[in-house]
């Protein structure tokens, strides 16, 4: 199949996220096109989990925003299907494309495989960015990630700046010390 017949035929956009739970950074939206192989992201900048921001939710209007874009950047149109992960964050977007395109271009799922391990990637590459090293299993070891990213900002009180602050639970814990 050539790039011509790909551009023109049906194709599924999966969208995903990572770092939604982690401490550190924003979050990345992933974009990826199975016919393509081809895999954008866009980040909704940690500013979006701090105060005011958090409490406001502006990051579902961001994480929607950038969801169009990545769209956009794929060549959406009513020939597409897209399967959107089922996390909270995407759910000012998924009502903001049925509400433009209808119902029937997208389907709520869980993310597994290549787009997941590609938007994944995409955000430890992020944390690496930051000076910061992922521990190993981070996804099968919630609690003990947090903490690592807890104490690696306390290392430092000038990296307060990329941690998600907004979270209420966060005030019991001193992250400046």
């Amino acid at each position: 199949m050539n790039n011509n017949s790909r551009a023109t035929g049906n194709r599924t956009i999966i969208v995903d996220d990572a770092g939604s739970g982690d401490l550190l950074f924003g979050v990345i939206i992933g974009a990826y096109c199975k016919e393509t192989d081809l895999f954008k992201y866009g980040v909704v900048g940690v500013q979006y989990f701090q105060s005011p921001n958090f409490g406001e939710k502006k990051y579902l209007k961001e994480a929607s925003k950038i969801t169009f874009q990545l769209l956009k950047a794929h060549g959406f149109n009513k020939k597409v299907q897209i399967k959107i992960c089922r996390s909270y964050i995407f759910d000012t977007a998924v009502e903001d494309i049925r509400r433009k395109h209808g119902d029937s271009q997208v389907k709520r799922i869980k993310v597994i495989g290549r787009p997941q391990q590609l938007t994944e990637t995409a955000y430890l590459d992020e944390l690496r960015n930051l000076g910061y090293e992922p521990i190993e299993e981070r996804e099968r070891r919630r609690a003990k990630s947090f903490f690592h990213m807890m104490r690696w900002i306390k290392k430092n009180p000038h990296r307060i700046k990329y941690a998600k602050t907004g979270w209420p639970r966060l005030s019991k814990y001193d992250l400046s010390r």
